[in-house]
This record gives C-alpha cells, structure tokens and sequence, in this order.
C-alpha cells in the first residue's frame, strides 16, 4: 500500500496526535508548545484509508537548527522531532514512509545533514542514523574540588550571576552564549529564537512542586561567556540538608565552565550536584580526577546523525588526517546516496565522488553519520559492523573521521 505523506493542515489534530502518543498531559500551553517548537511548514502528517478517523496516523516535525562541525563552520540541518505512530496504525509501514518523506524533503531543501535525540535507540538505526554523540551524567558532592591551576588565572576574572530561565532576555542571552561558544566544540546544535523561547517556558502544570529553572551565567567585563542552566530540589535527611541540583547544560570555554561548575557544587542546602550533560571529553572530569572522584558517572546516547546528502555533507567539514578510500554504501532510504564513493581528505579537506574503483570498504550509511562529528568509529570493523576489502582501508577512513577531542551532546530537542 501507497502511504501519503502530506503537511499537516490541521494544527489541534497534529497537537492531539502527538499527545495520545506520548500520552502526557494535557495543558492550555501545549498550543504554544506546538507554534513556538515548529514552524507550521515543518509539520507533516499520515492519514490511512482506514486507519483512525479523529486523529492522524503518523506525524513528524523538522526544527531548523545548526550544528558546528569540526573546522569551525556552523550549518543547517534538519532537527527530526515530534515523530509518532498511532497505536492502532503501528506495524503497517507508517514510520517507515514518513522517514522516507523527511529525508526527501531535506535533500530537496538543500539540507546534507538531519540529527534527533532517540526516544528509543533501536529505532533510527535501521534509517541511516549513526550514534554519534556519547553523553556522561555526573554526579558530584557539595564542595567537590577542582583542581585546574593553568585556568586560575582566567577564571579569577570571571563572576557569576543566577537568574530566573523565564525572565525576560534570558532566552537571548542562552542562544547568544551557545553561538559563540559552538565553533569550538563541535557537535553543538543550536535551535532557533523560538526554540530557545519554547526551552525557558514552563508551565504551572511542568513547576507542580518544582522550583523554576534558574540560570546561572559566567560573566567577564560586563559581558555572558558561559551558562548553565539548573533546578534545584529540596530534600533533608536526619535534619540535614542534602537537596540535589540538577545542571542541564554547561555552554562556554573551560574557565568559565570551571567557574561555573566551582559554583553550582556550592550552592546551600544542597547535598549533590547532577551534571546531565557532559561530553566525553569534558575537563570537569580530568579537574575532580577521573571517573573515581565522582559520586557516580552514568553514560548515554546524545545525538544521532544522519547524512542526507553524502557529497554535500562529507564537503562540510575539516579531516585531522588524510585518506584515500572507495566505500561501497548501502543506504535504504536514501537511495541518491548509494553505491561506490571515493572519500578523500587531504590537508583538512574533504571530497566525496563516484567511482567505478573497486571497494575498500563496505558499510551502511549510518557508519559515516556515527563518526562525522569526530566520534571514533574504528571499533565497528571488530564488531562486525564494517567489511574491509584493503587491510587497513578502514583505520585510514577511521582515523580521518576522528578528532582529536569527542563531540559535544546537544541539549534535547
């Protein structure tokens, strides 16, 4: 059966489809959810002949975000969300075709690259999307040290000052912290105004025995370097207090991540701080000395990165070594994509074109996307994941991939 997929003409119906999927509450915020996190031709819908009559069968919505790479640039992509089946439309090839949908669509805009977050992490494999971001969750105790003696000198001539997410200017302020910061650590996706808009409003539903979120800036000569945004909850334990605070994510260089991290493990009536978004390469844990000075470190997927246009997106960034390699690709959904490419890197730059050679290496599309950001991608020759027709194709093309620091998570879209 022929699946449509079409843009969604009918803004509470998409709103409703997406609720019963996800089945959270329903608030008279949700409207501005839907109009602040979409904009309304990045809105698409699946309706079945016989499939459910008050709501859609499927959805799913593109935020425009950018993404820094490696070498500095700052590029669109396609930020994949709001994705949903219908229980009753489940198993009939809905998903299937709306991921067909968005990755024709995005290579018709001109869009090389998508990324998501993964609800679930068996699902967007199987459509080209490569793990390409791992995130720590660290967990540190009230004064915990950090010990960085060539930042001190940095960091003494940084203040912090903490303010409510929701006031006024705040959005703006976190955006214009995460643009300047991102071309050094790549991997940051940045969303546009109104996500940043849509990411500091809560509802009094969202705040039900919840303190607001608080934003905590590093500041130097007056101006932002740097946030962290955090809640703080309550808790005492044998007439003690041993609250926790809870940091979404750090934005800035090292000194004023350093100054921001010395801050929020000494904020009072708290007894630990939850760091949820740590990069793998992150200083805060060579500062409190390796994994064993954290009360725990816990490890998760972050972003998932998909190519669109592989000759395009291989262009887009810069290579720490060279390589020479013919890759046989299979890619399912994208099927421009597929077949034999000769991957070239040389002197930090990338080209990608056909090539009648034989193949070196034969992988899935979702190999490249796990390691276009720099993350080490070496180990899926091991795993079985990758076949090597020329010893040690692979390790070039590996090696080229990788940079030197891991990636940046990206906060949750």
């Amino acid at each position: 059966m022929s699946i449509d997929v079409r843009p969604s003409e009918d803004a509470e119906k998409y709103l409703a489809t997406d609720q019963l999927v996800w089945f959270g509450e329903v608030t008279d915020a949700d409207a501005d959810h839907l109009r602040l996190g979409l904009p309304t031709d990045q809105r698409f819908a699946v309706d079945l002949p016989d499939g459910p009559s008050d709501l859609h069968a499927g959805i799913y919505g593109v935020r425009p975000m950018e993404m820094s790479l490696p070498g500095d640039a700052l590029v669109p992509i396609a930020g994949l969300t709001w994705v949903g089946v219908h229980p009753d439309a489940r198993r009939r090839g809905v998903l299937t075709a709306m991921m067909t949908d968005h990755l024709a669509r995005s290579r018709d805009a001109g869009t090389a690259i998508s990324a998501l977050h993964a609800s679930e992490a068996a699902i967007y494999g199987r459509y080209g999307y490569g793990l390409a971001v791992l995130t720590h969750q660290v967990d540190l105790g009230r004064g915990t040290t950090f010990t960085a003696p060539h930042l001190e000198d940095e960091v003494a001539g940084i203040t912090t000052q903490l303010v409510t997410m929701s006031d006024d200017g705040v959005a703006e302020r976190m955006r214009a912290c995460q643009l300047a910061a991102a071309p050094d650590f790549p991997g940051t996706i940045v969303g546009s105004p109104g996500f940043f808009t849509l990411m500091t409003s809560e509802t009094p539903e969202q705040l039900r025995d919840k303190e607001r979120r608080r934003v905590l800036f590093a500041r130097r000569h007056g101006s932002d370097v740097g946030f962290a945004g955090l809640r703080r909850e309550h808790k005492w334990a044998d007439a003690r207090p041993s609250g926790t605070v809870t940091v979404g994510t750090f934005t800035g260089g090292p000194a004023a991540r350093l100054a921001l991290a010395r801050r929020v493990v000494d904020l009072d009536l708290m007894g630990t701080t939850k760091l949820e978004n740590i990069g793998v390469d992150d200083p805060v844990l060579g500062w409190v000395g390796g994994p064993r000075g954290t009360g725990d470190l816990k490890t998760w997927d972050s972003t998932w990165v998909r190519l669109v246009d592989l000759e395009a997106a291989w262009a887009l960034r810069s290579y720490e070594s060279d390589c020479d390699v013919v890759v046989e690709v299979a890619d399912r959904y994208a099927p421009w994509n597929a077949g034999r490419w000769r991957l070239l890197a040389s002197d930090g730059v990338g080209s990608a074109s056909r090539s009648d050679s034989p193949a070196d290496v034969t992988l899935d599309v979702a190999v490249l996307g796990a390691g276009y950001l720099g993350h080490g991608i070496a180990g899926l020759l091991r795993a079985g994941v990758v076949t090597e027709h020329r010893p040690g194709a692979y390790a070039g093309l590996a090696r080229a991939m990788r940079t030197s620091l891991a990636p940046e998570p990206s906060i949750g879209f």
